[in-house]
């Protein structure tokens, strides 16, 4: 072996053979399936990892003169940088699908008689896409970024990171490709077949490892609340994940898979995953960059710090047993039942006690709602996270989910809290970093902030008001019985009456989507270097770490 790869450090060899292996993998699945769909599957590993394989070696083993060594930034943006344009990509994409998908509920016509682009294959395009493209990648960024500034210490690892991120869209494009293709579970939220939940495993325990590394060697001795949130929603969501999605593969080189669980216990599985996927990936997340954007965004400290910690640990014991409000009526036992809805009425307390930190956090800083579009976006979508979680646990009440079971009802709270909540709060977080990342002045527009606060507002406003009526009506129609006893009107009229419904839903998402857009053109000027000319506008004050000059309490 050669001076040169003696010096090698470990990490670059292992880094180079796991690519190897795993394009070598993916040769094999494409040259011994008979399943098409795992050949496609197969080939795409095969050029990911490749790919991979090649950067690293030009990276890390390509000693030719020349080559001009990049200096080490003190924390790990790159990867966070990547990962704040990946959101925003990923953002626009599922956006684009749900209205497609909005429209065509609208008019059936618009699912073109093809396989692919029928409603029932886009639809969990468009939820994994919001959920865990646009969302699962805004956690991963805000995440490295906040524990790496409150911990003051460098994520672990030369590759961890970045396979944690590429890793990550690697699962996410098998999971949709294999939607449009035909290859799902038919599980809410749990949709990807064996092999990709697999594959996810693997890059969660690597995500948990390099958070947990950070935290471990930590300059602070203090750890900030918002990484116990991050935590818990990285612990819980592996939990979810691995025990929801036990399968027995048809075939090691195909696509089908059989769930370990069956009948009423599946169910039961389902929704303990499913619900506790909103509860710890769509809120604990959230509420990681609730409590770090919203103090640094205000200049202010996090309003009750005690209050945070009762919130955290009242929140993850609460959250976990509200599962079987989903299946009030069904084959559940009752007590089963009950126990879900008394849990999710308790969870009002906690939810709301985070709401109310959240805004009390800018007391003596309200002026700055009138000046900061950035700001008033955080707040708005705290906001709506209240209103969610007062919506919640009412619809969990029995004699409340009678009527708004199965309805739109449903879909317009999924909604409020998606767009308003995840939305807003995930945002806002991506107009801060922006310019502390690239080391910008300020956005290159605030005004282009305010349009898309106001456009995107008003498609939620749409969208949500929109679906309460309808799923009211929906409820009020279904239970509905004439004098003699009959059913009042057929399930054909019920949907007849949805149609004006429907078109004003998709116009609230196609706004909602040109806010995305409005963003996506702000941030890329802003990375670009470029200023708006708008006057004087006041942005925060800067530190020398890249971040406003006062922290949260840390």
């Amino acid at each position: 072996m050669s001076a040169v790869a003696e010096r090698q450090p470990l990490s670059d060899w292992f880094a180079f053979g796991g690519l190897a292996l795993g394009a070598a993998l993916g040769i094999l699945l494409a040259g011994f399936t008979n399943d098409p769909v795992m050949e496609f599957h197969g080939w795409l590993i095969f050029l990911v990892s490749g790919g991979g394989a090649c950067a690293v070696y030009i990276r890390a083993f390509d000693k030719r003169e020349g080559r001009v060594a990049v200096a080490e930034e003190p924390y790990e943006y790159g990867v966070i940088r990547a990962g704040v344009i990946a959101t925003v990509f990923w953002g626009i994409v599922g956006f684009l699908v749900g209205v497609i998908i909005a429209w065509q509920l609208a008019f059936p016509a618009l699912n073109l008689d093809l396989p692919w682009t029928s409603f029932g294959r886009l639809r969990p395009v468009h939820t994994s896409a919001v959920i865990f493209a646009f969302g699962g990648n805004a956690l991963i960024a805000t995440s490295f970024y906040v524990v790496q500034k409150t911990c003051k210490a460098r994520l672990p690892g030369r590759y961890a990171p970045w396979f944690v991120f590429w890793g990550y869209q690697l699962f996410i494009v098998l999971a949709a490709s294999g939607y449009v293709l035909g290859v799902t579970q038919g599980k809410e939220y749990a949709e990807p077949e064996w092999y990709v939940d697999l594959w996810l495993t693997i890059v969660w325990v690597v995500y948990l490892l390099v958070f947990l590394g950070t935290i471990w060697k930590r300059k602070e001795p203090h750890i900030y609340v918002a990484n116990w949130f991050y935590l818990a929603f990285i612990v819980t969501i592996a939990m979810l994940h691995i025990v929801n999605n036990l399968t027995i593969p048809v075939s090691l080189t195909g696509t089908q898979s059989v769930i370990l669980w069956s009948g009423v216990q599946d169910a039961m599985t389902q929704w303990w995953y499913g619900h506790n996927a909103v509860g710890f990936f769509l809120t604990a997340g959230f509420l990681g960059i609730m409590y770090y954007f919203v103090p640094k965004r205000a200049e202010r400290p996090v309003y009750s710090y005690k209050l945070s910690i009762i919130h955290f640990w009242a929140l993850i014991f609460l959250y976990i047993w509200a599962g079987p409000h989903h299946l009030h009526y069904t084959a559940l036992p009752d007590w089963a039942q009950t126990l879900g809805m008394t849990f999710s009425v308790m969870l009002w307390m906690p939810s709301w006690g985070g709401m109310i930190n959240g805004l009390m956090t800018l007391s003596g800083a309200w002026d700055k709602l009138r000046t900061d579009p950035v700001i008033r976006m955080l707040v708005v979508s705290v906001a709506f996270y209240g209103m969610s979680t007062f919506e919640g646990p009412l619809m969990s009440v029995k004699a409340v989910n009678s009527l708004s079971h199965y309805t739109d009802w449903t879909v317009g709270h999924v909604h409020s809290g998606a767009l308003g909540w995840v939305g807003f709060v995930t945002f806002g977080a991506v107009y801060c970093l922006v310019p502390w990342l690239w080391k910008r002045p300020r956005l290159y527009s605030l005004k282009l902030v305010e349009w898309h606060f106001w456009i995107a507002t008003l498609g939620i406003l749409l969208y949500i008001t929109s679906m309460w009526v309808s799923g009211i009506m929906q409820g009020l129609m279904w239970r509905a019985y004439d004098s003699l006893g009959f059913l009042e009107y057929s399930f054909v009229e019920s949907v007849e009456a949805m149609h004006p419904y429907y078109i004003i839903r998709a116009l609230g998402g196609m706004l909602f989507l040109a806010g995305a857009i409005i963003m996506a053109y702000n941030i890329w000027q802003t990375i670009r270097g470029r200023l708006a000319d708008e006057g004087e506008v006041a942005a925060p004050a800067k530190s020398a770490a890249g971040g406003p000059a006062v922290a949260p309490a840390e």
